[in-house]
């Protein structure tokens, strides 16, 4: 966007042109203002030694009044100067966030129209060759395979999408109910083997631990995390899953061999649309709003989640929710 990035910029230049010369306007007028007293006052003794009717409380009062207006046009001006200053601060980080929300949410169009495209094209191109070609049963099992494969990457996208606007509208209400987190994982373990059987994805889900939660939404949770571990993870690496007790919270855990993530964008990986990291790893499939997902929906649950390093490289999500109050 380099043209909007242009426009952007000549905006915020008119826009600091014209705050420096109101600032400059501001002090002219202070200056003048101080200037016409002082010669108001400069007049006034003048008269009184013209009319030879000098008193010291005559030159005491001119004096007084003299720093009654200073005061007041300084009172004045630096009210006038905080609230310009004020004004222009609020204003201009509101239409930088607002840009920046712009331009956020066209990168999220570009990516999602990408990622519906990208399987519906090969959907289509499968389906094609399926009905035009005959193939033996290991060929049309593979073309079934990454078929539904696609088709579930869209149904995701599509989940998760549905749902965000759902919980920001409010218009999501939670369902809860006691779930067992070992079989939660068990069971997307299995589906994600399934889809990426060329990958390694290991599952530690012992011993049983049940939490008070909604099934659906840790559902889309715990897939998110482990879609994230896989897209970042070398194809050779190994991506993991464990389901574990700590500190009194049940934890659900998800490790990868990425390339990890510097500890000052750790809070940010979880904002809407965001995407940190290389220009390589940002050109990673997806949409930058899986993990801002996962953060909606931990806090909806009373639990937490975290980020840390993982030995020898890639990180560890956690993710902790209450134990089930018997």
């Amino acid at each position: 966007m380099p043209g909007s990035a242009r426009k952007i910029k000549t905006i915020f230049f008119i826009y600091w042109i014209l705050l420096f010369y109101i600032i400059a306007a501001l002090i002219w007028w202070y200056i003048a203002l101080i200037q016409q007293n002082d010669q108001m006052a400069a007049y006034k003794t003048a008269l009184l030694q013209a009319g030879k009717t000098i008193a010291a409380t005559d030159y005491n009062l001119i004096a007084l009044e003299k720093q009654r207006k200073t005061a007041q046009y300084l009172g004045e001006g630096s009210i006038f100067l905080l609230l310009i200053i004020s004004g222009a601060i609020f204003l201009f980080r509101a239409v930088k966030k607002q840009f920046k929300i712009t331009q956020e949410q066209h990168s999220f169009m570009m990516a999602v129209t990408h990622e519906l495209k990208t399987p519906l094209a090969i959907t289509k191109l499968n389906l094609e060759t399926l009905q035009k070609r005959k193939l033996d049963e290991s060929q049309q099992s593979r073309l079934i395979g990454n078929t539904l494969q696609e088709a579930n990457r869209m149904n995701a996208l599509c989940s998760n999408l549905l749902i965000s606007s759902q919980m920001e509208a409010g218009g999501y209400k939670l369902n809860k109910e006691s779930v067992v987190l070992n079989e939660l994982v068990k069971v997307t373990v299995n589906d994600f083997v399934n889809r990426y059987p060329e990958r390694k994805i290991e599952g530690n889900t012992e011993p049983p631990l049940t939490s008070s939660a909604d099934h659906f939404l840790l559902q889309i949770a715990v897939n998110n995390l482990l879609d994230n571990a896989i897209k970042y993870t070398p194809k050779e690496g190994a991506v993991s899953i464990s389901v574990y007790e700590h500190e009194g919270m049940n934890c659900i855990e998800v490790r990868d061999e990425g390339p990890g993530i510097k500890d000052a964008d750790k809070r940010m990986v979880f904002e809407k649309y965001r995407r940190l990291g290389t220009a390589a790893t940002q050109r990673a499939k997806g949409t930058g709003l899986g993990l801002y997902l996962v953060k909606r929906i931990v806090t909806a649950l009373n639990g937490r989640i975290q980020i840390e390093d993982h030995s020898p490289k890639g990180s560890r999500f956690i993710l902790s929710l209450p134990k089930e109050v018997c």
